[in-house]
């Protein structure tokens, strides 16, 4: 497996496995599919910001990708971001989510983020194992704010200070 920046061309392959997680999991609290002029608008700011997205591939297939964004709009919060992480439902459970978040908080240390946070579905254990093992503590937990495939779910933040 290797990570680098995502780009253009890996697009298609991006926008298949975030329209699945949104069409298939409580990972994603969308309703509806992206288009691809979307996920290619979201790329383009992330870039005019100098933030990470990057992809993990093998040989040539897509793997998953990442990504971070700022937190809140306002100035108060730039030195904090959030991330998301998502892997092909192939490769889950194969350490593509692990090399991608270690990526990412490096990548969020080198632009000089003091603070990364993670807003997980709460029964998604897996994703906060792998946070809590990354140094990710668990700060918040908004019971019952999403809804989603006829079910309310719980938020859990999580952080990790960078630097």
């Amino acid at each position: 497996m290797h990570i680098c920046p995502a780009t253009e061309a890996d697009l298609p392959a991006i926008l298949d496995i975030h329209n699945a997680s949104i069409l298939n999991s409580t990972a994603n609290w969308s309703y509806h599919p992206d288009t691809l002029e979307e996920r290619a608008a979201y790329m383009a700011e992330l870039k005019t910001k100098n933030y990470a997205f990057i992809a993990a591939f093998e040989d040539k297939a897509l793997l998953g990708y990442a990504y971070f964004n700022d937190f809140r709009k306002r100035e108060g919060y730039n030195q904090t971001v959030e991330h998301s992480v998502y892997v092909h439902k192939n490769h889950h459970r194969k350490g593509v989510a692990k090399a991608l978040m270690i990526e990412l908080m490096d990548a969020a240390h080198a632009a000089k983020k003091h603070v990364m946070i993670g807003a997980l579905e709460a029964s998604n254990e897996p994703s906060i194992a792998l946070h809590k093992m990354l140094g990710f503590i668990e700060t918040g937990r908004l019971p019952q704010i999403g809804y989603k495939f006829n079910c309310y779910m719980d938020l859990v933040f999580m952080q990790k200070m960078l630097k």
